[in-house]
């Protein structure tokens, strides 16, 4: 059985120097114990040396591979236990508004090697992450087991409407087309590449990610926002996908982290 985790952070769960909810999270995570571990919005992870990199490193009990957002600071980041091994990683911030992190892996529980992104989308507009999709929809082998976990910042065909009218207009442009409903295209483009959306398979109630309990009211309404997309041999063998939206994970970001199960 493989694990795998994707988490938005929110600033990596720092408040200046507070790191009250960074300690949440890693409670969150280590009870969740994944295998291998998305994250996004490692902000400051980089700075000062790499103190919170490292730190973070010894007190998840893996190792890092952090890919640098060098216009936005917020970093993204696969973190992996340390029987997976590490065959090729590579950080691709040229064509993403933050970054893509971007690993091989291999792991004991699968023969295959399988390969993972770690992504965060532009906020600022459907356009920008179209342009974004269109680089990972290379990924999108159809031979080879990939894997795609982040926030993508936008809603899925497959999914409700949210109450879009409810944001201000500088919130609602994010997510909106021109006639103010939810821009799909960009999870529509993913999907015509020829990723699985396994969320929409596994979890009929379409669970929302946004936002934390303790961050309504901000940027955001409820709806699914983070999201794995799995090549059709690995979302083959998908076996449990479920948000963990707890009260804990609901004061430690304004996301809710995603966990999923391949057999």
């Amino acid at each position: 059985m493989l694990q795998v985790m994707t988490y938005n952070t929110l600033f990596g769960g720092f408040d200046g120097e507070d790191d009250r909810r960074f300690d949440l999270q890693a409670n969150i995570i280590l009870e969740a114990d994944p295998d291998i571990l998305l994250v996004q919005e490692w902000k400051g992870f980089l700075a000062d040396g790499q103190r919170r990199r490292f730190s973070a490193e010894r007190r998840l009990g893996r190792r890092a591979l952090v890919a640098q957002a060098p216009n936005t600071g917020q970093n993204t980041a696969i973190l992996v236990k340390p029987e997976v091994e590490i065959i090729r990683f590579e950080e691709d911030s040229a064509h993403f508004h933050h970054a893509a992190a971007i690993a091989q892996l291999r792991v004991p529980s699968h023969s295959e090697p399988i390969t993972v992104a770690s992504v965060h989308l532009c906020p600022n507009g459907p356009e920008v992450r179209l342009r974004e999709a269109a680089y990972l929809a290379a990924l999108a082998d159809e031979h080879a087991h990939v894997l795609i976990g982040g926030d993508f910042n936008s809603v899925s065909p497959h999914d409700p409407e949210p109450p879009l009218a409810e944001l201000p207009p500088r919130f609602r442009f994010r997510y909106a087309d021109e006639t103010g409903r939810a821009d799909h295209r960009t999870l529509a483009a993913l999907a015509r590449a020829g990723f699985v959306d396994v969320g929409h398979v596994l979890d009929s109630e379409a669970t929302g990610t946004v936002p934390g309990a303790s961050f309504s009211g901000t940027e955001f309404v409820p709806f699914r926002c983070d999201y794995f997309l799995a090549t059709p041999l690995l979302a083959a063998k998908a076996s449990g996908y479920h948000v963990l939206d707890d009260a804990l994970a609901g004061a430690a970001s304004d996301h809710y982290p995603l966990v999923c199960a391949f057999s």
